[in-house]
């Protein structure tokens, strides 16, 4: 060693309380980090002495370092050997630890180092561990959430907190005197307008509390929290017009994408889309750019972009970006269970078959102070429609509603969510305009087989092959669905073998309950599988999945169609071998 490095040495040395234990734990680290094992070294035996040299030098080094652990957890290298020690020491090392952190929590949760151990020890806490942990975060959950380290551990607890270790975090934000006493926040209320009234709060010093916790965390770009997001939309349940719009602001952008990825986040993504102006939704929408396949595929982010389909009114914008890129990956997407959604919506919005109840109720949730206000100026508006508009013939008809019960109907009150295009045409510009249903009657067309089989694909190739609700694709791209419509009979013509590898089309579950939804429904369909595939071979299909598909060309409401069966079908019903669901009393005469 040279002069200048002895030198550099003695000046670490003083300047570092405890360098000289920083370098044996450093040299015993790197003893315990295990590297480069080959492959015919990978044998029990080998795994053994690894983990008896491991535990041997684990428990060396939380010896050297006992009583000395809160002040080498800040340390860059320290902090890393102390991670390593945590996760493979005893449980009883791992508690000596839990307890000589234990008055340090608050201090090292916001040290950039420190914040690691901290959340290892949170991995492998015990349930009264993480409680206690918990409780020493009172009075700082606030102020940990403004800083970029210290919001990573109180994440980290949230996450890993029961509900009511959540609602304890999360009700802090809330108001200075939960803050303060810690026995205000075990109420089981868990919405803020229950706690405001169950507490007799003043709305006013709530929003003013909330208003300097989430200001400077929304300016920092703190965004991709869960406690964050629920914070934020219990705010917006309580928040007056210009704070809500506020929020908006501050999400509207490339932010969003950090946001949506949770349930809360999800909805405050659409919340923002739904609320927020023509330029906001453009930034909105921008800021998706580049990560809409990432976000199609997410359970919580494609709701966003189902939400950004049926209210925005720039269909070009949409089809530049958010429709480009969905063309880019339709294979993948149309077999996935979340994106899907995002096809389904604009061939049959809203559908309950489709979209589960909470799916149903998101869609139509709304930001009260903004929603309170759009009720205000339509009645408004209805109240100078009564006094200045309406002649003379209809003011009796006026006051016979006044001398009722003194309430405005709701099909008087429209209430602004978002888009004033009227839905079917943004749906065609979307869809078919775009061109993004030619692509997907292709799709379809190119993997019939397996998307009839498929659990989520099937109702793509459905809703496409009927042309959607409303007739969408009709008559546009009659044509294209005639070929698909052969495309899935020539499925259906196949013979039939019992030692195939695959079902027949109509024999297996999911393609033999579409094929049949689409006898039903679609009688532009129905009568080519008649003809080419089933006419005089019905007996073989009558039993299994397959005798489904059969009884359909029975309940079909299609007359034509149902006159063509019924004289090969009838005696499979007199039988008994062709059961219907319902009995239908034309078909048994």
């Amino acid at each position: 060693m040279d002069f200048f490095q002895e030198l550099a040495e003695a000046r670490k040395k003083k300047r570092k309380k405890h360098y000289t234990l920083e370098q044996e734990l450093a040299s015993l680290w790197e003893k315990m980090r295990v590297r480069d094992i080959k492959k015919e070294d990978r044998s029990k035996c080998y795994h053994l002495f690894v983990s008896n040299f491991l535990i041997r030098h684990v428990s060396e080094a939380l010896k050297k370092m006992k009583g000395k652990i809160p002040e080498i957890a800040s340390s860059h290298v320290s902090s890393r050997v102390l991670q390593t020690c945590v996760k493979h020491c005893t449980q009883d090392e791992r508690n000596a630890v839990f307890t000589e952190l234990r008055p340090h929590f608050i201090s090292l949760v916001g040290n950039t180092y420190a914040v690691h151990l901290v959340t290892k020890m949170l991995d492998n806490a015990s349930k009264e561990q993480l409680a206690e942990f918990n409780s020493s975060l009172h009075g700082h959950v606030a102020s940990l959430l403004r800083q970029m380290v210290g919001s990573l551990v109180i994440e980290h607890a949230y996450s890993l907190g029961s509900a009511t270790q959540k609602q304890a975090l999360l009700m802090e934000l809330y108001s200075p005197e939960l803050q303060l006493f810690k026995d205000l926040v075990t109420m089981k209320e868990t919405r803020l307008v229950d706690v405001i009234a169950k507490l007799q709060l003043q709305k006013s010093s709530v929003l003013r509390h909330m208003s300097s916790v989430l200001q400077p965390i929304l300016e920092k770009g703190i965004l991709d929290h869960s406690i964050v997001h629920r914070a934020l939309m219990e705010y917006l349940t309580v928040a007056d017009e210009s704070s809500a719009a506020d929020v908006i602001q501050h999400l509207s952008g490339s932010g969003l994408v950090r946001v949506i990825h949770t349930k809360d986040g999800s909805r405050l993504g659409s919340l923002c889309v739904k609320h927020g102006n023509a330029k906001e939704r453009k930034k909105i929408i921008r800021g998706l750019k580049g990560h809409i396949d990432k976000i199609a595929h997410d359970r919580y982010g494609s709701m966003v972009l189902v939400c950004i389909l049926s209210i925005v009114d720039d269909t070009k914008l949409i089809s530049k970006i958010i429709i480009k890129e969905l063309q880019g990956n339709l294979k993948e997407l149309i077999l996935d269970q979340n994106g899907r959604l995002l096809f389904l919506q604009l061939l049959h919005p809203n559908c309950p078959r489709y979209f589960s109840p909470d799916d149903l109720t998101y869609m139509s949730l709304s930001i009260p102070s903004i929603r309170n206000k759009a009720t205000s100026f339509s009645l408004w508006n209805l109240w100078i429609f009564n006094c200045f508009y309406v002649n003379s013939e209809d003011d009796e008809a006026v006051q016979e509603d006044r001398n009722g019960e003194g309430k405005t109907s709701d099909a008087s009150i429209h209430l602004n969510k978002g888009g004033k295009k009227d839905s079917f045409t943004r749906r065609q510009e979307l869809l078919v305009n775009s061109g993004l249903a030619e692509k997907l009657i292709d799709v379809c067309h190119e993997m019939a087989r397996e998307l009839l089989r498929s659990k989520f694909g099937k109702e793509i190739i459905y809703e496409v092959a009927t042309g959607g609700t409303d007739g969408i694709l009709h008559p546009t791209l009659d044509e294209k669905l005639a070929t698909l419509h052969e495309a899935i009979v020539s499925l259906a013509m196949q013979p039939k073998q019992a030692d195939a590898e695959e079902e027949h089309i109509l024999k297996q579950f999911n393609s033999s309950r579409t094929t049949r939804k689409l006898v039903l429904d679609c009688p532009a369909f129905a009568l080519t599988p008649w003809e080419k595939a089933l006419k005089g071979k019905c007996a073989t299909w009558v039993k299994g999945h397959s005798s489904k598909v059969i009884s359909a060309f029975l309940e079909t409401s299609d007359s034509k169609i149902k006159e063509l069966a019924k004289e090969e079908l009838q005696p499979f019903v007199d039988s008994g071998l062709l059961r219907l669901p319902v009995a239908d009393e034309s078909i048994k005469k």
